[in-house]
């Protein structure tokens, strides 16, 4: 690495937060400087050939790199800062672009059926009155019901019924509460794994069991996390997903199922508390590391040739 120490950024609205908090450590532990900015006070100057960004009335210079920890509720705005840190010429651990398609749950799953990886039978209607040939789509009750914009767990039901089923669809249609319907792996037994994939390898996976009698296994829901070795098949799905959706840094999380491991969600700001403690691994100094190799690829691009060439 360079003699001057690297600047690297980390967009958080609370530094005191378990993940933020790890990732300053080890940032500074290899004698760097760390940054913690919170992205809804960053103001965007937009002008020809100078993108600039100010902190409470202050301009943001001499960035190597920037780690994006942006929160589901404020996606759009996050995902602008972080656009404005490229435009800038600022390496960003989790790209703009791959943050908000992963954000659209819809759109993630369109584009992981694509590919060669499973998934549970998932439909989504436009609030449409055939409830029933809904319900059937997804192989009949017990099945899941989940709100488009629900994170960490909340917004997702489980309808025991058909009954129950359509009750549940009926109640978000009339809010206009956009919903997709699942079909419910049964023999999962409310368990998944979180594998956590940097630069296209697994560094770490847990089992996330859900509390008795609670099929969601997020550890925000109290469910417990235990160390598991992943089969080759999960390791490779988990893989491809992080790829498909264009992340280098994803939480990928899978259902064991009788026709193999399903994804279920791919996430751009996976947590690294239930994953450290699980797995006894220093995941954030794995980030860093990731991080030191995009810094050196950007100042491998700017001496290139080429590069110059198209800027002279």
């Amino acid at each position: 690495m360079s003699h001057k120490p690297l600047h690297i950024v980390i967009l958080s609205r609370n530094r005191s937060l378990y993940s933020t908090r790890r990732l300053v450590e080890a940032i500074e532990h290899r004698g760097y400087q760390a940054t913690v900015l919170d992205h809804l006070k960053c103001d965007i100057v937009i002008e020809q050939d100078n993108p600039s960004i100010y902190y409470k009335g202050e301009l943001i210079k001499g960035v190597d790199a920037v780690i994006p920890r942006i929160g589901a509720s404020v996606t759009f705005y996050g995902a602008s800062v972080v656009r404005q840190f490229e435009m800038m010429g600022v390496p960003t651990a989790v790209e703009s672009q791959s943050l908000v398609r992963s954000r659209d749950k819809l759109r993630s799953l369109q584009v992981l059926a694509r590919s060669d990886v499973g998934m549970p039978k998932t439909v989504f209607t436009n609030y449409s009155k055939e409830v029933k040939k809904i319900i059937d789509s997804v192989g009949g009750a017990p099945l899941i019901v989940k709100l488009l914009e629900g994170t960490q767990g909340y917004g997702v039901v489980l309808a025991p019924t058909k009954k129950a089923a359509e009750s549940i669809i009926e109640a978000f249609h009339s809010m206009k509460a956009r919903v997709i319907v699942q079909e419910f792996i049964q023999e999962a037994k409310g368990a998944d794994i979180r594998a956590f994939v940097i630069n296209n390898k697994v560094v770490g996976a847990m089992k996330r069991q859900g509390k008795e009698g609670e099929f969601r296994s997020n550890l925000h829901q109290g469910g417990s996390g235990e160390l598991i070795k992943l089969s080759k098949r999960e390791r490779e799905v988990a893989l491809t997903a992080a790829k498909i959706m264009g992340l280098a840094i994803a939480g990928v999380d899978l259902l064991q199922s009788e026709r193999g491991p399903l994804v279920l969600e791919v996430n751009s700001s996976p947590g690294l508390q239930g994953i450290e403690k699980t797995t006894k691994k220093d995941i954030a100094s794995e980030v860093i590391t990731y991080v030191e190799k995009l810094v050196e690829k950007n100042k491998s691009k700017k001496k290139s040739p080429k590069n110059k060439a198209s800027n002279a």
